[in-house]
């Protein structure tokens, strides 16, 4: 039996021209965000979103011309310091539902962003002049 997943957002990234001809698709839950990538052979990289530390909202030219964005993520993740969730429709939109998410993420589990710089063990606040 196939286990069915509620996603709340779901999209593939596209092309240049706003075609969605890409073998990558992005998912997003309540707790996180899937990115599946390859043709014939398949990744598929989770970020829990309780981790997602920064969100940056990248719109050049040629992609606001077709209506697309892409979001920058910067996270507490040591195998996925960085991704970015490219060529999207209403980037700006996603970008608010992810933000508004990853913060209830962190609310539900009592995680503060200090948390996250106490982890970083190249944090050192000892030497700041």
């Amino acid at each position: 039996m196939a286990e069915t997943t509620a996603y709340i957002w779901k999209e593939r990234k596209r092309t240049l021209f706003g075609l969605p001809w890409s073998f990558t698709v992005y998912k997003l839950t309540e707790e996180k965000l899937l990115i599946e990538s390859g043709f014939l052979s398949k990744k598929e990289e989770e970020i829990r979103l309780y981790r997602i530390m920064d969100l940056t909202l990248v719109r050049p030219l040629g992609q606001r011309m077709f209506g697309l964005g892409t979001i920058h993520c910067c996270t507490a993740d040591k195998s996925t310091p960085e991704f970015d969730i490219q060529r999207i429709k209403n980037s700006s939109h996603i970008k608010e539902m992810l933000s508004d998410l990853v913060e209830k993420a962190r609310d539900a589990k009592r995680i503060t962003a200090r948390e996250f710089m106490d982890a970083d063990s190249d944090f050192d606040d000892d030497h700041i002049g």
